[in-house]
């Protein structure tokens, strides 16, 4: 059933809001507005399902036969969340995709925020038919990332924890784009950390492209440019829509 379907909804959970839209899967396309509400504070499971519930009522999608992709902030393996950024600590350790479908009262596929985006800017984006290994990053209130080998995903990188060594925090905390809203920095400021983090990606993965994804990606001319690497970088094409077509296309997968 699933499979031959031309469209899909993604809904896509962050650490600051819920989004979500219907998704043409031929093109890669948003089909529908996108509809947002905040994620609501301490993002409790049953808060969070209640939040989602509201997106797809609001799209006119709630029907079933509609299939449903979402993405969360967090590792996930077989259905259950096992770790949790910027959500409630209840999430971890918890069968998410099984509660979501029993609240939902529908089949969902249920993956990590950033290896969407990932698929998303794999099938219609920056890493179509790009050989050797890319790296997605998305620069938000964290750093997600998606690894994606000779067109093959390699989830739950979870890349954006690399330690810096002498420093208590790790690569998100210090060069997310929510470290530069905190610390008021400008964009050259900030760029000298995302220097730090990517020169280390560099280095440890030998990567022959670098996508920048999340909001901040449609500014990418006020700090990509400031930045010195060996690797081509190059923002996402779906930018912070990138979830949401991710997570719809692989509700068909």
């Amino acid at each position: 059933m699933a499979s031959k379907a031309t469209r899909a909804v993604g809904v896509d959970i962050g650490g600051t809001g819920i989004k979500g839209a219907l998704v043409d899967l031929e093109r890669g396309a948003l089909l529908s507005d996108r509809v947002k509400v905040a994620t609501p504070a301490g993002a409790e499971p049953v808060d969070v399902l209640v939040a989602v519930r509201t997106v797809l009522e609001t799209l006119g999608v709630s029907e079933a036969e509609v299939p449903l992709g979402v993405a969360f902030p967090a590792i996930v393996k077989h259905g259950r969340t096992l770790s949790a950024a910027n959500v409630s600590d209840a999430w971890i350790g918890f069968e998410a995709e099984r509660f979501f479908e029993d609240g939902l009262g529908r089949e969902i596929h249920f993956a990590n925020d950033a290896d969407v985006a990932g698929v998303a800017e794999l099938r219609y984006g920056a890493a179509a038919d790009q050989d050797g290994l890319v790296i997605l990053t998305t620069l938000g209130t964290g750093i997600g990332t998606a690894m994606l080998h000779n067109g093959t995903l390699i989830p739950n990188s979870e890349l954006g924890h690399l330690q810096r060594a002498g420093h208590k925090k790790d690569a998100e905390a210090w060069a997310a784009y929510s470290a530069m809203e905190r610390d008021e920095l400008d964009w050259a400021e900030w760029s000298r950390r995302l220097q730090w983090y990517y020169s280390h990606l560099e280095f440890l993965l030998s990567p022959d492209l670098f996508i920048v994804g999340g909001g901040v990606s449609k500014h990418a001319q006020e700090f990509l440019p400031l930045l010195d690497l060996q690797t081509p970088i190059v923002p996402a094409v779906h930018r912070n829509n990138a979830g949401i077509i991710g997570a719809a296309a692989l509700a068909v997968s």
